[in-house]
């Protein structure tokens, strides 16, 4: 039995994608415990995990402020407010890491790719460690924009030119970031760490997006291509929905995720659309709106939270913010997608959508009658449907959180030899 510690942004989505890995962990022996920043604990629901939190110091954004400010991106100085947080909670967890990690005594570090404090933790305190993409991977590649652009690959030397243009602008906003890594790595003797893609693990990388998904990527590419990391004993797929479609109408999901649930404007949007096109619409803003403003929306159907999973077995189309977890529940659906990319890696995701031909990006908001005809066209889109059906085969067979749990366990079966 080995023990393994979790490092992850205070994200729920991102403490899901690793609470389903730690379950299958859990079922094959292991003990999980979670390694967060302060007022993280809470984001845990699972009742096998240990939590430890670090320590709040002066100065540090405590984790609830970070989901606050997570909730309003807001373009490029909302983007820097999200690096300089990004930047305080990983020197927070480096501060406590050493001594909290050594008194849990843990065997492996599973880490989120977009927190570095793991592989620099891992490297100090030698132990074995694994590399997780819950949002797309940051694997610089030629072609391959940044995740948070909505660029299409361009491997032409234009397309190579403008890709590292960006990258050299991405490195300046995240100089915050990498002055922690570098001073923290300077102190206690470590080389070769400055930018997050220096703190992946060198030997064991997952991914949950699929090669079919991701653009491309020279060979062999960094990570393993698992899919969708779920939970071994999901029960979502088979809950019962809280309502029943009339079946007589095709049956749009809309959702803006857990963090940007709260655009009333969008949903109205929406909303509009589907009655228009004589769609039944199902909505749910993550509890971010109020019962009145809920019910001011003019869908048919409006919750708090569903069971996704369930429901995109049902639906016909699913409207969304192309987060990574959403986006990849529709392609295990084979259900097409219109979105609406608002922050971090969304524009990355439409991005692989679109050129994969997926989906569709929304039409503006305030032309009803081209997003009521969008609605229509998408619907009745036979070959984009044979598309998604073709996805979700690649996930059924990549693997998902069985073969995640293997590569765990190889890593650390191969830094035990």
């Amino acid at each position: 039995m080995a023990h393994f510690a979790f490092l992850c942004p205070p994200y729920a989505s991102h403490v899901r994608t690793f609470e389903a890995l730690g379950e299958e962990l859990v079922r094959r022996g292991h003990r999980a415990t979670f390694f967060l920043n302060a007022g993280a604990g809470g984001l845990v629901r699972a009742p096998w995990a240990g939590v430890a939190e670090a320590p709040l110091r002066p100065g540090d954004p405590h984790a609830s402020k970070v989901l606050k400010n997570a909730t309003r991106p807001g373009g490029l100085f909302g983007a820097m407010r999200t690096i300089r947080d990004g930047a305080k909670l990983t020197a927070q967890l480096l501060a406590a890491g050493p001594e909290l990690l050594g008194a849990l005594r843990v065997d492996a570090i599973v880490g989120d790719q977009l927190e570095p404090a793991s592989g620099l933790l891992a490297a100090h305190l030698r132990l074995p460690f694994v590399s997780l993409a819950c949002a797309l991977p940051i694997n610089p590649a030629p072609g391959v924009p940044l995740p948070f652009l909505d660029w299409p690959y361009d491997p032409s030397a234009k397309g190579l030119e403008k890709a590292q243009g960006a990258e050299r602008i991405g490195n300046l906003l995240l100089r915050p970031h990498f002055r922690v890594i570098e001073d923290w790595s300077r102190r206690h003797g470590l080389s070769g760490f400055r930018t997050l893609a220096d703190c992946l693990s060198p030997t064991a990388q997952i991914s949950q997006v699929t090669r079919g998904f991701d653009f491309p990527r020279p060979e062999p590419i960094p990570f393993e291509a698992v899919g969708p990391i779920r939970p071994p004993s999901d029960g979502d797929l088979d809950q019962p929905l809280p309502f029943e479609p009339d079946g007589k109408r095709p049956l749009v999901f809309a959702t803006m995720g857990t963090l940007q649930g709260g655009r009333l404007h969008v949903f109205k949007a929406i909303a509009r659309a589907c009655r228009a096109a004589g769609a039944e619409l199902v909505v749910a803003h993550g509890g971010l709106l109020n019962p009145r403003r809920a019910a001011s929306i003019g869908a048919d159907h409006v919750f708090d939270l569903l069971p996704q999973r369930a429901l995109l077995r049902r639906a016909d189309l699913c409207i969304s913010h192309a987060g990574l977890n959403t986006t990849l529940d529709c392609l295990e659906a084979g259900v097409p997608q219109i979105v609406r990319p608002i922050a971090f890696d969304q524009k990355g995701a439409t991005a692989r959508l679109l050129t994969r031909g997926l989906g569709e990006r929304m039409m503006p908001l305030w032309n009803r009658r081209a997003l009521a005809r969008q609605v229509d066209r998408v619907l009745a889109d036979a070959a984009l449907r044979a598309r998604c059906r073709a996805a979700a085969a690649e996930i059924a067979g990549a693997g998902g959180v069985r073969q995640a749990g293997d590569i765990a366990e190889q890593a650390l079966a191969a830094a035990r030899v």
